[in-house]
Parts: structure tokens; sequence; C-alpha cells
């Protein structure tokens, strides 16, 4: 591991900076990629529009080719978090009932709210609020009854297959790929 990064673990301030560039930067690119748009987004749920399906898919190809790059050169570590089925389908019905209602999801939200967007700021900033906090309200009675019913390993995919990441990420992006130019080419 760098130094550089060693110091910066070590550096909550700079960690929470970094943090928050790397926030606007997001933002920024949705923006850019036109999914804080609300007839985008619904154009996604009527299934007339794959904007947010390009850009999702084209994010996740690059975020796992970056994130192994910067793991063969020391720069990051992989830290599997523990999920269950029920935790799934908790946050599910959670994020899909606010999808529903408000037609953004949490990182939409706030770069609508980055771009002026009224309706994400007062139904979005504040069904964020009301719903993380019937969350912890029923955090407690949850944890107890259904939060770890279905349990996943903490293992990645090649860890679970016993193979080497590329033997993973290149098929899969090689994938989405295809994905990507089959819809370019059917004008979706």
């Amino acid at each position: 591991m760098t130094d550089a990064l060693q110091r910066l673990r070590q550096n909550a301030p700079q960690q929470l900076l970094l943090g928050l560039l790397m926030g606007i930067a997001f933002g920024a690119c949705l923006q850019i990629g036109g999914v804080t748009r609300y007839d985008v987004i619904l154009g996604q749920l009527l299934l007339t529009d794959f904007t947010v399906v390009k850009v999702m898919l084209s994010a996740v190809a690059v975020g796992m080719v970056g994130i192994h790059l910067m793991r063969g050169a020391g720069l990051a570590e992989l830290h599997i978090k523990p999920g269950s089925v029920g935790a799934t389908v908790v946050g599910g019905i959670i994020f899909g009932a606010g999808f529903a209602v408000l037609g953004y999801c949490p990182g939409t939200v706030a770069g609508a709210v980055g771009s002026g967007a009224l309706d994400a700021l007062v139904g979005g900033v504040s069904g964020i609020i009301l719903g993380a906090g019937i969350f912890a309200v029923l955090y407690p009675r949850l944890e107890a009854s259904v939060l770890h019913r279905g349990e996943f390993p903490t293992m990645s995919i090649p860890q679970l297959l016993n193979l080497n990441p590329w033997m993973v990420v290149v098929p899969v992006v090689i994938l989405i790929a295809a994905v990507l130019v089959g819809l370019e080419y059917a004008g979706l």
C-alpha cells in the first residue's frame, strides 16, 4: 500500500473531503448522462428510454475494471459486506416505494436537487429523511425477524468460484458491452 493511501486512511477530514468531491463528481456525471431528469426515469420505468440502464451498466463495467486495477496496484482492498435475502427484500421494498412515488432513486434525487428540481428537493429529500427515520424506528424488530434470513456468503463471485478475478471481470465487461451495443442498435 502506498504511503499516500496510508496517510489518507488516517486522516478523517481528508476522507470526508474526498467523499464530498467524489459525490459531486458522481452527481455531475448523473446530470450529464441525463438520468436526473424525471422524463428519462419515467421512460425507463415504461421501458421506452434505456438511458438509465446504459449509464448504470457503463458504471458497473468501469467500476469492475477500475477496482481490480487498483487492487492489483495495491491502492484498494475489497471488503465484502454480508447480505441476506431478508435485507434485500426490505431494502427493495423501501427503495421501490420511494421510486414509485417520486420517480427518483437516492442518487438521482441528489443530482436533481443539485440541478434545481424542486420536486426532488421537497419530495425527495423529505422522503429520504422520512424513510430513514421509519427504518431506524423499525430496525430492532426487522433485525430480529427479517434482516438476517437467507444470509449470503461474504465472498466475491471469483472467490466463490475459486477463479482469478479477471476470469469473471473480462467476460462480464464483454457481456455488458454487447448489451450496450444491442440497446444502441435497437434504438433504445
